[in-house]
């Protein structure tokens, strides 16, 4: 199980076990070298990891201790943990991970493709290769991975172009205002004044907005950051219209928000239109009003350029139009 082994001028201890990854260390003794040897076997024997039968371990074993141990300290938990869920359920979860090949993964994807789209795919191959580069590097799980090598992963689909079209974003007020929730209505016009996510949206609090300076403050947001948006006047006279009867602005939850959202659109019969593309439809019509991007990135929380303009669809009209006052 270990052996020292000279390699030039130094000593190199290595120590393998079953169902671990091996273990090396370099000395300039043989004595310090084989005095590691002998401790880090101890060691591991030690462990309360090696009584489980690595051979057996399973896919959604691995996928539960992800879930157990490394998801609570992530901010995007209960989306991962909803996917971790569904591969368990699935025939890739009953899998020996030992025995996990480039075949398993294929058959996966062509499986997959019946029920969801190439980005889908991709995002779940990736959380599968995540867990195991976790459980070999933290721990330390001897697996011989290379399921992965020379699997053709799907493309991500393309950025999402959909923007609201004439009277469409009248129409939804019109037949959210008919609904007995009455958030929703300002909810979609304040999200296209915004043009924050839904997530943040839902967590704003009265104390992150400053009627006066007109600045609403979101704290520990996707990126890590906290970001103080300037609200346009149509924004703050949503705001001023509320009762405030609750610490949250709209104290509504998210599962309320997706089905009023649902309702509303097929109400409407607008068709391709998620919530999320309000944002899209935002930070277009920041770029239309003549901010530059620093200033767009200020607002939308975009760090890096590329994403702030998969988020940018402009209109050609209000080109032309621009043109007009220029030319």
């Amino acid at each position: 199980m270990g052996c020292v082994r000279k390699r030039g001028k130094y000593w190199n201890a290595q120590v393998r076990m079953s169902g671990w990854r091996s273990f090396t260390k370099t000395f300039t003794t043989k004595l310090d070298a084989t005095e590691c040897v002998v401790n880090f076997e101890k060691e591991l024997r030690s462990k309360p990891i090696l009584g489980k039968d690595i051979k057996n371990l399973k896919l959604k074993d691995l996928f539960n201790k992800y879930k157990s141990e490394i998801l609570p300290k992530l901010k995007s938990y209960k989306i991962v943990s909803y996917k971790l869920s569904v591969l368990s359920r699935c025939w890739i979860g009953d899998i020996v991970v030992v025995n996990l090949t480039k075949r398993h993964l294929e058959q996966f994807c062509e499986d997959r493709k019946l029920i969801v789209k190439d980005g889908t795919i991709k995002s779940e191959l990736m959380l599968i290769k995540r867990v195991f580069k976790i459980a070999i590097d933290k721990w330390n799980y001897g697996i011989p991975f290379n399921a992965f090598n020379g699997l053709d992963i799907p493309s991500p689909h393309k950025p999402r172009t959909r923007r609201l079209l004439s009277n469409e974003l009248s129409t939804l007020i019109s037949n959210a205002d008919k609904q007995r929730n009455k958030y929703i209505s300002t909810i979609i016009q304040f999200a296209v004044e915004t043009g924050m996510r839904r997530s943040e949206i839902l967590k704003l609090t009265w104390n992150d907005i400053n009627l006066e300076t007109r600045i609403a403050s979101l704290y520990v947001t996707k990126n890590g950051d906290d970001r103080h948006i300037p609200l346009t006047k149509t924004a703050i006279k949503l705001l001023s219209n509320l009762t405030q009867s609750s610490e949250f602005v709209f104290p509504i939850s998210a599962n309320c928000l997706r089905l009023a959202w649902e309702r509303c659109r097929n109400k409407s019969n607008i068709k391709g239109l998620r919530f999320h593309d309000l944002r899209h439809e935002a930070v277009s019509r920041f770029f239309e009003m003549g901010l530059s991007v620093p200033e767009v990135a200020l607002i939308s929380g975009h760090k890096d350029v590329r994403q702030l303009f998969r988020y940018t669809h402009l209109k050609p009209e209000n080109l032309i139009a621009k043109y007009s006052s220029i030319f």
